[in-house]
């Protein structure tokens, strides 16, 4: 569940936010206020984890895509934590030295967020929407406990199950993995 952190400021400003030292688990700022992450269990972290490497294995050496775990993004007056950012190899933002920035100030091309059994799902997917509106590209909601998981591209939103074909960014299109593929990471 992302929880409002107790503030005696009314409001908030981005760049004050920004000063904040960082929290464990991460802190979000959305619309003036500040909203904790829950902490990661075993099937959030496995996935977490598991789809970070099946997306680095598959991307990188081709120099497609890169995923980064709890990367915070900060674009268009928020700064979000997507359990999973993806960027297309082309928009990864560098510095001079062809190393990744530290601050991160656009919208990732893909936003992977996995559904912790207390967060609310409409934070979650507000999240998703507003990313989606300046300029990510895709959103995956995965929700363990249901075994399921929602899509968003553009205005088209899916819920997907079982054996059904999950979207991918258009630059991993040969790429297919089901919606049991994902979840059978999970076991060991």
């Amino acid at each position: 569940m992302a929880i409002a952190l107790e503030t005696t400021i009314s409001y908030l400003s981005l760049e004050s936010f920004l000063e904040l030292p960082e929290t464990k688990p991460a802190s979000e700022y959305i619309n003036g206020q500040i909203y904790q992450k829950p902490m990661p269990q075993g099937k959030h972290s496995t996935l977490q984890a598991e789809m970070v490497m099946a997306i680095n294995q598959r991307a990188k050496p081709k120099k497609l895509a890169y995923a980064f775990p709890e990367l915070r993004c900060t674009f268009a007056k928020r700064s979000i934590v997507p359990d999973i950012a993806v960027f297309e190899w082309t928009n990864i933002p560098l510095d001079a030295d062809g190393e990744p920035l530290n601050k991160i100030q656009i919208a990732p091309d893909w936003i992977i967020e996995i559904l912790s059994p207390a967060q609310s799902p409409f934070l979650v997917i507000d999240k998703i929407g507003f990313a989606l509106k300046y300029g990510t590209k895709l959103g995956w909601l995965i929700v363990p406990q249901e075994k399921i998981i929602l899509t968003f591209e553009g205005d088209r939103f899916n819920s997907h199950h079982g054996m059904d074909i999950l979207p991918m960014l258009e630059i991993l299109d040969d790429w297919q993995m089901s919606v049991q593929n994902v979840f059978d990471l999970l076991k060991f």
